[in-house]
């Protein structure tokens, strides 16, 4: 039995010994505090730029120093008194209202151009959420039936309001339409003929008016849309026309309340003096108008 036993003992592995597994603990744990302290002592040091540009967003967002410059982009301090009217801060009404002053002066300038030439009287005006409509159609005759030729003074009222519209910011829809007699050859539809009707006005206004191809279109309504449901050679004549839209482009929420502008007296209507909106900013931290390019 001694000797079996110590032959077993010969092939046995020797035990190990647990002493020194602390060591890996303590060295994950001074790992983990020299990657602290590296990143203690990036954070101490002080990039004065961005520093300074921090400091400055700060006073500037709170109003209490005139910056030109903000942490995320270049821009400019403007004062209440110098801030755009089509700039944040106005309410749709007040937008509304200069929309409308701005459409009423185009108007008038339509008209003393025509009254000039001595052709007063021969377009209608209509103002509404589109924008201002200027009809060739009235006591004139400017189209012939069944044609898409302008004739009488048709050329010279179109050169006029092209004069007006040409230098304007307002984009330019040129609407044609019919009678309500069916066209001959070679029409087959009243859509074809108020089509052309419109591509008329247009190329006028572009070739000799100098409005910009890119700010114009023309559409052709055929006779779903008349001004006049009668028959009579007066009725017809009013349907047998192009509307000219200078079509606004503010927004929806704006032009939406221009209708009920034009229900008020126009003292109620007039769009608020820039001394009144200075008067209103008084007191108010100066306007940052920033650009697009960051930092």
């Amino acid at each position: 039995m001694r000797g079996h036993r110590g032959r077993r003992h010969r092939h046995e592995e020797p035990e190990e010994h647990n002493d020194e597994r602390w060591m890996a603990s303590y060295m994950d744990m001074v790992t983990v505090l020299m990657c602290m302290f590296i990143v203690l002592f990036a954070m101490s040091t002080v990039d004065a730029n961005k520093f300074e540009q921090l400091r400055n967003s700060l006073a500037t967002g709170f109003g209490q120093k005139e910056v030109g410059r903000i942490d995320t982009a270049t821009g400019t301090v403007v004062p209440p008194d110098k801030v755009r009217a089509d700039a944040e801060g106005f309410s749709d009404l007040e937008l509304a209202k200069r929309e409308l002053a701005d459409l009423e002066e185009l108007q008038k300038k339509i008209e003393a151009g025509l009254t000039q030439k001595g052709l007063q009287g021969t377009v209608d005006y209509q103002i509404d959420q589109r924008g201002l409509t200027i009809r060739l159609v009235n006591a004139q005759t400017f189209f012939e039936p069944n044609r898409v030729e302008l004739v009488g003074v048709a050329p010279q009222v179109i050169d006029t309001i092209s004069a007006a519209l040409a230098p304007s910011s307002y984009s330019v829809s040129v609407e044609g339409h019919a009678d309500i007699r069916q066209p001959q050859a070679p029409y087959p539809t009243n859509w074809e003929l108020s089509s052309g009707r419109a591509v008329q006005v247009l190329r006028r206004m572009i070739d000799v008016g100098g409005v910009a191809p890119a700010a114009i279109s023309a559409v052709g309504y055929g006779d779903s849309r008349p001004l006049d449901d009668g028959s009579t050679p007066e009725a017809l004549s009013r349907n047998r026309r192009v509307d000219v839209v200078a079509l606004s482009q503010a927004p929806e929420s704006v032009r939406a309340l221009i209708p009920g502008l034009l229900a008020l007296p126009p003292e109620q209507r007039a769009p608020t003096a820039p001394e009144d909106t200075a008067d209103q900013n008084a007191g108010k931290p100066p306007k940052v108008v920033t650009s697009s390019t960051s930092h």
